[in-house]
């Protein structure tokens, strides 16, 4: 499928890149990356080539985010794994920026539909998601673009591998990630809880004085 679309040069790598953000397990992960390597090398026109694939993730991204704006939290419920819905939901919460940019930017296996979703179902407005989302798939791009231009064909070969190499260990560094920001919320809820109960404890006692 990979080289068909290569075959289609811009077009194609539009199509990839719309496709490869839009959550639709037809694609390796990092398509759109390899893609780009590989035309860049081949002395495809950079610029044309960045802005085909920026476009394009944009597209597909918004799709994701609209399709959970329309669904609200019942579309969370329905797409996201238990075991992942109350930490993304709770990250997004908090951080509705860095919950799109970091995602948006960072290679595969970091997952991004997820979080684009949440930012959707949560209330994420659309310019700020289009500017957040939009300004990393930019650099993320743009990257990728440079490597091809000044490292020529053998980074493409290297990206390929470093994904096939480093998926699991980023996994791990994720699920770690999510394991430490899970128990730092715990220990956040318990500290509140504890505070709280200290001051019904001093309200109780000062009334108890004044009777």
């Amino acid at each position: 499928m990979l080289h068909w679309f290569t075959n289609l040069g811009p077009l194609g790598l539009f199509s990839v890149a719309v496709i490869d953000s839009s959550g639709i397990p037809v694609l390796l992960p990092g398509s759109t990356d390899l893609l780009l390597l590989w035309l860049v090398s081949h002395n495809g026109n950079p610029w044309l080539l960045a802005a085909c694939a920026v476009a394009g993730s944009i597209l597909g991204g918004h799709a994701i985010w609209h399709f959970g704006r329309s669904g609200g939290e019942a579309a969370l419920r329905r797409h996201l794994p238990k075991r992942l819905l109350k930490t993304i939901v709770r990250w997004v919460g908090r951080h509705p920026v860095l919950s799109v940019f970091l995602p948006a930017l960072l290679p595969p296996p970091i997952p991004l539909s997820p979080f684009v979703l949440a930012s959707g179902a949560l209330g994420v407005p659309r310019r700020r998601f289009l500017l957040v989302y939009g300004a990393a798939r930019s650099l993320r791009y743009g990257l990728v673009t440079w490597l091809g231009i000044v490292y020529g064909r053998g980074v493409a070969r290297l990206w390929s591998g470093m994904i096939q190499k480093w998926t699991v260990p980023m996994i791990c560094v994720f699920a770690g990630m999510l394991v430490a920001g899970i128990c730092l919320a715990i220990w956040q809820v318990r500290r509140h809880r504890r505070s709280e109960a200290a001051e019904d404890r001093v309200i109780e006692a000062a009334a108890a004085r004044g009777n």
